[in-house]
């Protein structure tokens, strides 16, 4: 017997930690400002927030959150809702070539990365939000069917819904949630049911996301896209529909 059958419906919250791929990030603005450059092979991290976690919203540091349903009685096979709360920062003070024109000057060099030029940071979110697919595969179990261990794979595709916090040479934007562009991954993982109801799960998660459209002050865009790696911790809940 599995640790939950067909019609059971799980949630899970936790944490994430990420890393990320260089990128190549476009910004333009020719109406609220006068700018097409690109940036290229830009360095950024995480911003975990999880030093003083006891201390703050549980919401402010890179959470993640699952809302799952199992499709069949052998419990392995299920549609996932997988919401990560990615905290992307460009690393200040950075030399990265820069092509392009700015305010009227066309740059083709090498350029450090000062504050008082450009600020970039998707750090309310780079938030990636997926329907996945998840198969899960018993490793062990207890003869009293109390504790289940698995592995667990899950595959998908959604949308990216940043808050970006911007500031390009005295104009400075963080106030929207907007859908950006695309997510897809595939994750892998270890999970724990316990006591029937009750689940640890810990996975690695590898993830190509496209920022096709990120807001900037007035009508500034900017772009881009990279490859992120996630480590994620979540402890669960789940029941069926009809007990």
């Amino acid at each position: 017997m599995a640790p939950a059958g067909k019609g059971t419906v799980y949630v899970a919250a936790g944490y994430n930690l990420d890393w990320f791929t260089r990128s190549n990030i476009h910004f333009i603005d020719y109406t609220t400002d006068h700018y097409d450059f690109t940036l290229y092979k830009v360095k950024a991290e995480d911003r975990p927030g999880l030093e003083n976690l006891l201390e703050q919203d549980i919401t402010v540091p890179q959470y993640s959150f699952r809302l799952g349903y199992w499709l069949n009685n052998k419990a392995d096979l299920a549609i996932e809702i997988n919401y990560d709360h990615v905290k992307y920062v460009m690393i200040q003070d950075q030399v990265v070539h820069m092509t392009g024109y700015f305010r009227g000057v066309y740059y083709d060099q090498d350029t450090t990365l000062i504050e008082d030029f450009i600020r970039y940071e998707h750090t309310n979110g780079a938030n990636y939000a997926m329907l996945n697919i998840v198969k899960r595969f018993n490793i062990w179990h207890a003869p009293n069917e109390q504790h289940w261990l698995s592995a667990v794979g899950k595959a998908g595709a959604g949308f990216v819904l940043p808050r970006t916090d911007s500031f390009i040479a005295g104009h400075r934007r963080n106030d929207t949630y907007h859908v950006a562009g695309y997510v897809a991954g595939v994750d892998v993982g270890i999970r724990y049911d316990f006591l029937r109801y009750f689940f640890l799960e810990t996975s690695m998660k590898g993830c190509i996301a496209n920022y096709a459209d990120v807001l900037l002050y007035g009508d500034g865009k900017a772009s881009q896209h990279w490859l992120s790696a996630e480590y994620i911790f979540t402890l669960g809940l789940q029941a069926p529909l009809k007990l």
